[in-house]
């Protein structure tokens, strides 16, 4: 089983900066693309940003220039660096792994969700 733990949500004024983390574990045989995903109040979640395993990054278009997804493949890790923080961040946001399962099984996992608000 694989479980991915999030953390680093919080409070923050606009313009601020918050970093989030999500460290994956379990059987784990290669962790492949790696994702941050936002679910505002009464929306549809939606990609924020991904990372390819060779580090190769895409970004939603709201997002661009502001955030800066990275990842610690030796740790397992997905990071996402949150700058210049508008009321419109806020959300719940969820990691997401697609990975090699030690069942040899290509599956993907998501992380429980972490509260980021920035209020108006």
């Amino acid at each position: 089983q694989v479980q991915l733990v999030e953390s680093g949500g919080g409070l923050v004024q606009a313009g601020g900066s918050l970093r989030l983390s999500c460290a994956a574990s379990g059987s784990i045989l290669r962790i492949d693309a790696m994702a941050w995903y936002r679910q505002a109040p009464g929306k549809q979640r939606e990609l924020v940003a991904l990372i390819s395993s060779g580090g190769r990054a895409n970004y939603a278009r709201s997002v661009e220039g502001r955030f800066t997804i990275s990842r610690d493949n030796a740790k397992n890790t997905v990071y996402l660096q949150m700058n210049s923080l508008k009321p419109e961040d806020t959300a719940v946001y969820y990691c997401n792994a697609d990975f090699l399962s030690g069942r040899l099984r290509r599956e993907t996992s998501w992380g429980q969700g972490t509260q980021v608000t920035v209020p108006s």
